[in-house]
Parts: C-alpha cells; sequence; structure tokens
C-alpha cells in the first residue's frame, strides 16, 4: 500500500494521512482549529504539532473562538508554561487574535465556512500529481487566502500555510495519484 511521501511510519500519521488529510472540512470550529494549527506548525514539522494536537485542544478550550476572545495575561502566561504545546508567545498570541477575526467573519458571511470554501468556488479542488515533487507550496489561491485573511487582522496566515490549510481541510486534494487515498478523493 503506498501513500504520500510525506507520511512517516508513526500510526498516528499514517491515520491521520488515512482519514483527514484532504477530506474536506466544512465545521467552523474544525476550520478554525485547522487554521491556527497550521500557524502553529511555522518554522516547523506538521508531524511536530500533530503530536501535540491533543494538548492544544485541552490548552485552547478545544479552539472554541468565543472563549478564545475572553483570554488575559494570566492565562496567556499559562500557555506559555505548557510543556504540550509550542511555547511561542507570538503563536499564542495569533490564535487570540484570530478567535476576534473569525468571530467577524463568521458574522459577516454567515460562517467561516462560506467564507473559506468561497476561495475555492465551494468545492474541492481535485489534482492529478503522480509525484510528490509535482505539489506546490503555495498557489495564485492561497496568495488570495494569505492576503484576505491578513487584511481582515488574522496572524500567521501566509501563503505557505494558507496551502497546507486548504490540504488539510480537503479545499484542495493533493494526494498523489499512486497513493491509496487518492481514488478516494474522487
Amino acid at each position: 500500500m503506498k501513500r504520500c511521501g510525506w507520511v512517516n511510519q508513526d500510526p498516528l500519521y499514517i491515520d491521520y494521512h488515512d482519514h483527514e488529510w484532504g477530506v474536506p472540512v466544512y465545521d467552523n470550529r474544525l476550520l478554525f482549529e485547522y487554521l491556527n494549527l497550521e500557524g502553529a506548525q511555522a518554522g516547523l514539522s506538521w508531524y511536530t504539532i500533530l503530536k501535540k494536537r491533543e494538548n492544544y485542544r485541552k490548552a485552547f478550550d478545544h479552539f472554541e473562538p468565543s472563549i478564545i476572545i475572553n483570554y488575559d495575561e494570566k492565562k496567556i502566561g499559562e500557555l506559555l508554561q505548557n510543556e504540550g504545546i509550542v511555547r511561542n508567545k507570538l503563536k499564542i498570541n495569533a490564535v487570540i487574535t484570530n478567535a476576534k477575526a473569525f468571530l467577524k467573519v463568521k458574522e459577516e458571511f454567515g460562517s467561516f465556512s462560506e467564507y473559506i470554501w468561497s476561495f475555492v468556488d465551494g468545492k474541492p479542488i481535485i489534482n492529478h500529481f503522480k509525484d510528490l515533487s509535482e505539489v506546490p507550496a503555495t498557489t495564485d489561491i492561497s496568495d488570495r487566502l494569505s492576503k484576505d485573511l491578513k487584511k481582515r487582522g488574522f496572524k500567521f496566515v501566509g501563503s505557505t500555510i494558507c496551502y497546507a490549510f486548504m490540504q488539510a481541510t480537503g479545499m484542495v486534494n493533493d494526494h498523489i495519484e499512486s497513493c491509496i487515498c487518492y481514488d478516494k478523493s474522487q
């Protein structure tokens, strides 16, 4: 059974690849979680963040924006001491900033999902790559998404992070053609 070349042998990573990556996500809270976890990945690997994902969920109240917007200096201090997450003040503060921006987008568009999926006309882009080397780090769409998110006040949403987010949430499906998950995405 062949998988995309970025997957290692850890059952956690295999499960993520086989059951999550590239599967369309429309749930607002889950989209918010993915956006912030992709931001936490900046300068690190997704594998590092995936291993800490449950800790992130506990530390950040299951990524519930309406709770996160009320985080104060005491809570930020607790997060900076939490060894189960990446203890980077800029990244921690970004989650709080993003929660506020997320709620504004949700109010404006009716849902964050409606907003985010509008960048791909509401349906996944299915790519047909034969080799991992063909998969881009950014696209015109991720550039536009990044620019719009930044304009709306989001942090840690550069184009590379946005494209990884789009892959993770199934906005684009980049399973290579020889991957066991490729046919599932059609």
